[in-house]
């Protein structure tokens, strides 16, 4: 019987268009991307290193401008749609079970949705949790199994328990070889909302 719900944040509850960022940096030079710039963007998200020392390694690197470089990783941040937010109110309502947000993002990728949504959008969708993990703020990644062990472990959860809901199938494998139950959502084919029909629990 799943009695916890843990749910990923894009392309789950906030469209994203992945390829935008690459496309973006393309037009400011960047065409390949290396071991060393993706090291430095997992650091990012893991927190390990703030916002200016990210953005600055991209300008000193690359010579580009601070103010490109933010609209270029910001791309890929799209919309929220109303539907999600109200079956997720509905959810969280319902009192049924422990809902819990696990994302990989950053900093600016935070900073950017708190502007753009306003702040009481952001808190009426943060307070639908009873947790909620940004990979910056707990210096933990997905799909590391370390993050799925630490989320277990702080909020006394039973793996067989808990279903995990993310679009990257990295991520839900990692999750299912500590026998977390997953759903691998499959952006654009299913939706969120659909959570009762794809999965009887």
């Amino acid at each position: 019987m799943i009695k916890n719900i843990i749910f990923d944040f894009g392309d789950i509850f906030i469209n994203l268009d992945k390829p935008a960022t690459f496309n973006e940096l393309e037009k400011l030079g960047i065409t390949e991307i290396t071991d060393d710039m993706m090291a430095v963007a997992h650091k990012y998200e893991k927190g390990l290193i703030s916002t200016e020392d990210f953005t600055g390694y991209f300008s000193e690197e690359f010579n580009i401008p601070k103010e490109k470089l933010v609209f270029a990783w910001n791309s890929i941040l799209l919309d929220f749609p109303k539907e999600r937010l109200a079956f997720l109110k509905e959810l969280a309502n319902s009192k049924k079970y422990n809902l819990l947000l696990l994302s990989n993002t950053n900093d600016m990728h935070i900073s950017h949705i708190q502007e753009n949504w306003g702040a009481a959008l952001y808190n009426d969708f943060k307070n639908c949790f009873n947790v909620f993990y940004l990979s910056h703020e707990i210096n933990l990644k997905k799909p590391d199994a370390n993050i799925f062990e630490f989320v277990l472990r702080e909020n006394n959860l039973v793996a067989e328990e808990t279903l995990f809901v993310d679009d990257l199938k990295e991520n839900t494998d990692a999750a299912n070889k500590l026998g977390i139950h997953t759903w691998n959502l499959i952006p654009g084919k299913e939706d969120v909302t659909e959570l009762f029909t794809k999965h009887k629990i």
